[in-house]
């Protein structure tokens, strides 16, 4: 059966392993999978992020991160659905939970960070919110 929104279930599985308390959560590995998880590094929202094996069974694996045995991603939002894209320019970018989240975009630059992605005055496609 195929997969409608990798994105998703990538979301979804970091959601549940947080909420059950895992050190690391693997998933199927694709490029853009590997992005989200270098600017959830990048903003400290997990420990570090891995590739395995080679060809069509790659598995990325996610180190996730606590503080006082609480899990550092408090929520995640689904933004952009394959059903129904939103996108938004340099200067529109929206603000999570007041600064204290990030939202993820996909730009012509690559993925970004709501942050980064304004500080070069680029928009795009918003995948997700993250806090």
């Amino acid at each position: 059966m195929s997969m409608q929104d990798p994105i998703a279930d990538m979301l979804t599985r970091i959601r549940n392993a947080g909420m059950a308390m895992r050190t690391e959560v693997s998933m199927p590995c694709s490029r853009m999978k590997t992005a989200i998880a270098d600017v959830l590094k990048s903003e400290g929202y997990i420990v570090d992020y891995k590739v395995k094996g080679e060809g069509v069974a790659k598995e990325l694996v996610l180190e996730l991160k606590y503080r006082n045995k609480i899990h550092v991603i408090e929520g995640v939002d689904r933004v952009s659905k394959p059903s129904c894209r939103i996108y938004c320019g340099g200067s529109e970018i929206p603000k999570v939970r007041n600064g204290l989240g990030i939202t993820i975009l996909s730009t012509p630059n690559g993925i970004r960070s709501g942050r980064v992605a304004e500080s070069e005055n680029v928009g795009g496609e918003i995948l997700c919110k993250v806090w």
